[in-house]
């Protein structure tokens, strides 16, 4: 062979070299980012532990609370409530005879339905407990949630299942007036209507798409922990068994891949229930600055729901609008974050 078509050879591998690099480097470039070796970044596990108690992750009682709390005393301002008096003042109903009574579901229609009886030992109404004895019971709806106002077939609905309660125990229930309770109802849900504030924030990709390994090291850096759903990540709150302060969410298919690290991510976004998150935890600065810490971090940019870039003038307003808020639930007695308010806001 001469040393043309040597020197022809050697140009033509170094070509064919220069394209493989090239298209392994623009691979490399477009491929989601990674996540770094667990002791690259600071001793931070790529997946945390959600909290035992969340919204989505527990077992409830009526009106949606944690069954290891112990639900207060309904409150005629969320609830319709109906008592049922004993045939004597001298009769006692067992804890297990209340709860073969219940009804089946604890719902009528949209709205939670509820039972509590008066614990003659300790003084207290509580939802019926075996070895307990009652001398009193109140049933309750709810009169109004995010489904919108108890209506007259969901009062008619709660008047039967608390009738057939009361016959199973020998008791007489007495009833509010269906019309005032139902315009009681529409009222509260049209306050709730107008103070409901659930707000959103979307970090975006600028350039390079992100694997979910990725979004997870990196919120998890800001406290985050992982959900029992794909895809989702919160920020707990300060007391164990409350609502989340935050929710960081993404592509759950992309969390369910078989190869996650080749999932591409171009958006993640940040959620925040204004009721059902307490005051005290400063909750939208939070959110604030862990959506500006993400975007740094990954290369990103905070965009509202419709993709438009978010400036600090447009957050401020925001904050200003969200203490007015909170004021003006704490005045109506629905404070957020507060039992109530995260009842009737759910």
């Amino acid at each position: 062979m001469s040393n043309l078509h040597i020197g022809l050879a050697i140009a033509g591998g170094l070509v064919l070299a220069g394209v493989v690099a090239h298209g392994a480097w623009t691979t490399r470039r477009n491929a989601p980012r990674q996540a770094l070796p667990e002791d690259a970044a600071n001793g931070t596990s790529e997946l945390g532990k959600e909290p035992t108690l969340t919204n989505d992750d527990i077992d409830t009682v009526p009106f949606g609370l944690p069954l290891i709390a112990r639900r207060p005393v309904m409150d005629a301002l969320i609830d319709v409530i109906a008592t049922i008096a004993l045939e004597a003042p001298s009769t006692m109903v067992s804890g297990e005879a209340a709860l073969a009574a219940m009804p089946a579901t604890r719902r009528a229609g949209t709205k939670p339905f509820a039972v509590e009886g008066y614990n003659l030992a300790a003084l207290v109404w509580e939802p019926p407990v075996a070895g307990q004895r009652y001398g009193a019971f109140q049933a309750g709806v709810q009169l109004a949630n995010r489904s919108g106002a108890l209506n007259e077939i969901e009062y008619s609905e709660f008047v039967v299942k608390t009738q057939a309660f009361a016959d199973a125990i020998n008791g007489t229930p007495e009833f509010p007036e269906m019309l005032d309770e139902v315009a009681r109802a529409r009222e509260l849900d049209h306050f709730a209507s107008a103070h409901d504030a659930q707000l959103g924030f979307t970090i975006r990709a600028l350039h390079a798409s992100w694997s979910p390994g990725y979004v997870q090291q990196n919120a998890a850096s800001l406290g985050f922990v992982a959900g029992a759903i794909p895809g989702r990540m919160v920020l707990p709150a300060s007391t164990e068994g409350l609502p989340p302060v935050l929710v960081l969410s993404f592509d759950s298919q992309a969390a369910l891949a078989e190869d996650p690290a080749q999932s591409a991510i171009r958006d993640v976004a940040l959620h925040l229930d204004v009721a059902q998150v307490d005051r005290a935890e400063n909750a939208f600065e939070r959110m604030r600055a862990a959506a500006a810490a993400l975007a740094q971090a990954m290369d990103g940019v905070v965009t509202d729901d419709l993709g438009q870039p978010l400036a600090a003038q447009s957050m401020d307003q925001i904050s200003m609008e969200l203490q007015s808020l909170y004021d003006t639930l704490q005045q109506r007695d629905l404070a957020a974050g507060s039992i109530l308010a995260r009842r009737l806001f759910s």
